[in-house]
């Protein structure tokens, strides 16, 4: 089978799977998507394609899901978000490509833990505390694709309800991925995204709204519970493997 059929049909997958789960648990695109095209498109080019087709996904969830949005929560969270891409940015317009690897496998492991372990953690809504969820946020969101993880710690540390926490992920997605791919036109010296063909977008367009149509069915009936651990186990194997490859480049 040809080698760009392959990558077609991982992509449809990776994109399927991950709209179907962040429509039950509220995230699922950045965590199945970001290790899974940082292998099979690199870190760079990868990540950008998944800021583009997660904002995507995150507007047509916001729409779904908007009269559980708490809109106080993303204008605190959504602008620190901003400050939070910069620098991330940053580090990817000038970091060779086995560090990158690194970084983008080692953010989502480290992320995945913090989210892990951290669940018992208690704390008030504060305005320092949605600062600082939002500018890790949009570092993650520009570095590897995830703003989930930094913003779940916060929500648990602040017993948000699950309903709302979810709904509320999904504008902060879309301004975490519009920051993200904005701030890289003017970092990188080449977008990505214009050498990427065109039946790739239409591929994962595609399995973005079957998936988002599939996750509408089956979210009444899914325990969210189960749809997380399955979100953040995949993520932690791509991730993982992402990290080994980045560790091997640098061994040659």
């Amino acid at each position: 089978m040809p080698t760009e059929l392959l990558i077609l049909i991982f992509v449809a997958i990776v994109f399927f799977i991950g709209a179907t789960l962040q429509r039950v648990s509220g995230m699922g695109v950045g965590l199945v998507g970001g290790p899974a095209l940082s292998l099979i498109l690199g870190p760079v080019a990868g990540i950008l394609v998944l800021n583009v087709l997660a904002c995507f996904n995150a507007a047509l969830q916001t729409w779904t899901v908007r009269r559980n949005v708490e809109w106080d929560q993303v204008l605190r969270i959504g602008a620190a978000m901003l400050i939070g891409a910069i620098p991330g940015a940053l580090i990817v317009a000038h970091a060779p490509l086995a560090i990158l690897e690194i970084l983008v496998g080692g953010l989502v492991l480290f992320g995945l833990g913090l989210a892990t372990f951290f669940k018992k953690l208690v704390a008030t809504r504060s305005l320092a505390g949605s600062v600082t969820a939002g500018a890790a946020g949009g570092f993650m969101n520009t570095m590897a694709g995830i703003a989930g993880p930094a913003i779940t710690i916060y929500a648990q540390a602040t017993r948000w309800t699950h309903q709302t926490f979810s709904a509320t992920l999904q504008p902060l997605f879309v301004i975490s991925g519009l920051t993200s791919i904005l701030v890289k036109q003017f970092t990188l010296a080449e977008s990505p995204l214009l050498e990427q063909p065109w039946y790739l977008w239409v591929v994962g367009f595609g399995a973005l709204m079957t998936g988002l149509f599939f996750g509408n069915k089956i979210a009444p009936k899914v325990p969210t519970k189960t749809a997380h651990r399955l979100a953040l186990t995949l993520a932690a194997g791509g991730a993982l493997v992402t990290l080994l490859r980045g560790i091997s480049r640098l061994a040659v």
